[in-house]
């Protein structure tokens, strides 16, 4: 009966010693990937935003004309201040600037930032812009370049 015991005393400690690593190895496994994650979470950047990504769209009889931004804030009821890589889209255009006043009841947006008007035969770069007439008609301000193709 003692050799039966001295024989596995040995696995016995061989086990119980791996038990013992693997344990100690995955504690440090889970520390790991909390401080990863605490990480993560800091380089998040949060900013003061009332929307983020916002979407909206300026319709009339004959188009749609679909917005997206990355951040958007309520000026009041009606105005919603549009930042950050600002998009116009509709079948016949695009226009991207930075800043965007977006007027949801009456369906207007001025800029007065740089902006790129891209259409398939035209492009447009100017300091500023305005929409209104539900999409039918666009105002092109300060110094303008126009390439016609």
């Amino acid at each position: 009966m003692n050799s039966f015991l001295f024989i596995n005393r040995n696995l016995i400690f061989i086990a119980g010693l791996a038990i013992i690593i693997l344990f100690v190895v995955l504690i440090f496994f889970k520390q790991f990937n909390l401080k990863n994650i605490d990480i993560k979470l800091t380089d998040k950047n949060v900013s003061n935003v009332d929307i983020a990504e916002p979407k909206f769209s300026i319709n009339n009889e004959s188009k749609k004309i679909y917005i997206t931004a990355k951040e958007g804030n309520f000026l009041n009821k009606e105005e919603i201040l549009l930042e950050y890589n600002v998009k116009f889209e509709s079948n016949n255009f695009t226009i991207e600037t930075e800043k965007v006043i977006f007027n949801r009841n009456k369906q207007t947006a001025q800029s007065k930032d740089k902006s790129l008007f891209k259409s398939d035969n035209s492009m447009i770069s100017s300091d500023g812009f305005n929409i209104f007439d539900k999409g039918n008609r666009i105002n092109f301000y300060g110094n303008s370049i126009i390439v016609l193709k």
